[in-house]
C-alpha cells in the first residue's frame, strides 16, 4: 500500500472530535490501519479478506 497516494477515514462514529479514532484506509490489495493522533507512525496492512472478516465479526456481535 503506497501511503502517498491514499485516501484515510475515520468511523461516522467518531463525533468530529478528530482525536481518538482509528482511521481507515483501503487499496486494490489490502486495507491499511492507523492511529489518527499518530498519523505518521506505525500502521497495519491487512488482507482485503481479513478486513471483512474482521468487520463481519463486529457486526454480529461475535468480539463482544
Amino acid at each position: 500500500m503506497d501511503q502517498e497516494d491514499i485516501r484515510w477515514i475515520k468511523s461516522s462514529y467518531s463525533g468530529g472530535s478528530g482525536t481518538e479514532c482509528v482511521e481507515v484506509a483501503a487499496s486494490a490489495e489490502d486495507v491499511g490501519v492507523r492511529d489518527s493522533k499518530v498519523p505518521h507512525g506505525p500502521r497495519l496492512a491487512l488482507p482485503s479478506s481479513a478486513w471483512r472478516g474482521f468487520v463481519e465479526a463486529l457486526r454480529e456481535g461475535r468480539l463482544d
